[in-house]
C-alpha cells in the first residue's frame, strides 16, 4: 500500500482538495482509502444509540455493522494517541492511502500552502515534504508547485511519485 500525506495549515483546503482528488484517482482504477487527525475532540456516535450506550459504559471498542458499512470505534481511555504509523496498521490494504494532517510524521506529504493565511511554509525545514499546491505563485518554494486547481495535475503528479499505474 503507498502512503501520501496532504498536509497544511487550517483552512488551506486539504479536504476540499481530497473531494476532488479521491474521485480524480478513482476513474483511473486506483483503490483509495483516507486517515484524518483531528485536533480536537470528535465523535462519530450519537447520544441515546446502543453503541453509545456501550462505550460510555467502559467498552474498549465498539463495532457498528449493517449490510452498507461497518465503524470500529476504539477509544484510548487514558492511552497516549497513537501516531499515523500505528493508526495504519489498522486500514486494510488499499493501493493509496491518504493521510489528511499529521503534517509532522515521517510519511512523504504534499503541502497545501495559501499565502493569505500569513503562516510559514511547512516544507521549508522537513524534507519529507516532496511539492508544493497552491493557487498563486511561491517565490520561497524550493520544491515543485502544482496549481491547486488543477486536479488531474496533481492526480499524475501523485500517481507518479507513488509508483502506481494510471498516470497521464
Amino acid at each position: 500500500m503507498r502512503i501520501l500525506g496532504i498536509a497544511g495549515w487550517s483552512g488551506a483546503g486539504k479536504t476540499t482538495l481530497l473531494a476532488k482528488l479521491i474521485p480524480e484517482l478513482t476513474k483511473r482504477g486506483i483503490r483509495v482509502s483516507t486517515m484524518k487527525h483531528a485536533h480536537h475532540a470528535f465523535d462519530v456516535d450519537t447520544p441515546g444509540k446502543d453503541s453509545y450506550v456501550h462505550r460510555e459504559a467502559g467498552a474498549t471498542e465498539v463495532m457498528v455493522a449493517s449490510g452498507k458499512r461497518w465503524a470500529l470505534m476504539h477509544e484510548l481511555r487514558d492511552a497516549a494517541e497513537p501516531d499515523a504509523t500505528e493508526l495504519i496498521q489498522h486500514m486494510t490494504p488499499v493501493d493509496l492511502l491518504l493521510i489528511e494532517g499529521f503534517k509532522n510524521e515521517p510519511h512523504d506529504k504534499l503541502e497545501i500552502y495559501r499565502a493569505e493565511n500569513g503562516k510559514p511554509l511547512l516544507s521549508a525545514d522537513d524534507p519529507t515534504y516532496i511539492a508544493i499546491l497552491s493557487d498563486h505563485p511561491v517565490p520561497a518554494a524550493k520544491l515543485p508547485v502544482i496549481d491547486l486547481n488543477d486536479v488531474p495535475a496533481i492526480a499524475a503528479f501523485v500517481l507518479e511519485h507513488c509508483r502506481l499505474p494510471g498516470s497521464r
